[in-house]
Order: C-alpha cells, then structure tokens, then sequence
C-alpha cells in the first residue's frame, strides 16, 4: 500500500508539470497544439498527457476504491448511440476503460469511433451491476441476445471527464 502512495504521490507531481505529449511512435515529447482539437466541457489545464499503455499501468495498480487525477490520450472504441452520454476507450489490446461526464454536463458526437480523444478527469475502478451493463448494451445498440448473457456484475475501469478534447 505505501507503494500505492508513493507511485501516486509521484505521478500528481508529474501531471503537474506542462502541457506536454508523448508521441507514440517516436517516444519523444511534443507541445500539444489545442488548436487541432475540439473542446468539450472544462478547459483542460497543462498537465502530462498518459498514453492508453500508461493508463493500464494506473489502472493495475489500483483496486475498487481508489481513484487518481489524470489526463489521458486513447482512441475511442464506442459511443452512447443515445445522447452520447458515455464512451468506451482502448486501454490495451483487450481493455477498454468507460468515460462518462461530470454531472452529465456535456456530451460526445455518437459518431467518434476511432477518433483520438484527450481526457481530464478521474480514473477509479468500479463494479458495474448486471442492470448498469444491460443500460449500456442497449445504449450501444447490442442485440437483446448480446443483453441477455450478462448475468454477473464486472469489474470496470472507469473514468469521470472534466472536459475532453477531439482531435479534429
């Protein structure tokens, strides 16, 4: 656990630094030009921008309970086709982590698949119930089949937005 604390502890000074991102194919550091974005809800502030490998490596370290301040950078797997009240995003090859929005105060374009998106906000993990899982099957257009084989509360990453950026 003191672990925990110290690579948090670490990881808040390191958020707090500059607007800075990590480009993923030449592993070096670029300014992020916010121009190439569009913004929805707050204004993000200039912090270090974790990959969606980076992500995986928070969200490991992390059981039902904690939670951390971050901003992330993912692609977008899938979209409330609703209101666009949520979005599921790549954490790794087989992890997706659930975005939702502070207070519901703004929503996501239903047509983002595969869009890049940079996220400020809360990471945490959660148990979604049977009823939660099923809501969002039918938000995204699953077949009452898919809906009818959840039985069992998952275990999830999740993430509360702030504000998100799209990349234009």
């Amino acid at each position: 656990m003191k672990k925990m604390y110290v690579f948090i502890s670490f990881l808040s000074f390191v958020l707090g630094c500059t607007s800075f991102q990590k480009d993923s194919q030449s592993g070096k550091v670029q300014e992020l030009d916010k121009e190439m974005y569009t913004s929805f809800g707050a204004s993000l502030n200039d912090a270090t921008i974790l990959t969606a490998s980076d992500l995986h490596d928070v969200y490991n370290d992390m059981v039902v309970g904690d939670t951390i301040q971050l901003t992330l950078s993912s692609t977008v797997n899938s979209v409330c086709k609703s209101k666009g009240c949520w979005m599921k995003v790549n954490v790794n090859d087989s992890t997706e982590a659930r975005v939702t929005f502070k207070d519901y105060g703004f929503f996501m374009p239903k047509d983002i698949e595969n869009d890049t998106i940079i996220a400020q906000g809360k990471a945490f993990i959660a148990v979604s119930s049977v009823e939660d899982q099923k809501h969002f099957a039918e938000d995204a257009g699953k077949s009452e089949e898919e809906i009818s084989q959840i039985t069992q509360p998952e275990r999830t990453y999740s993430f509360i937005a702030d504000g998100v950026l799209l990349k234009n």
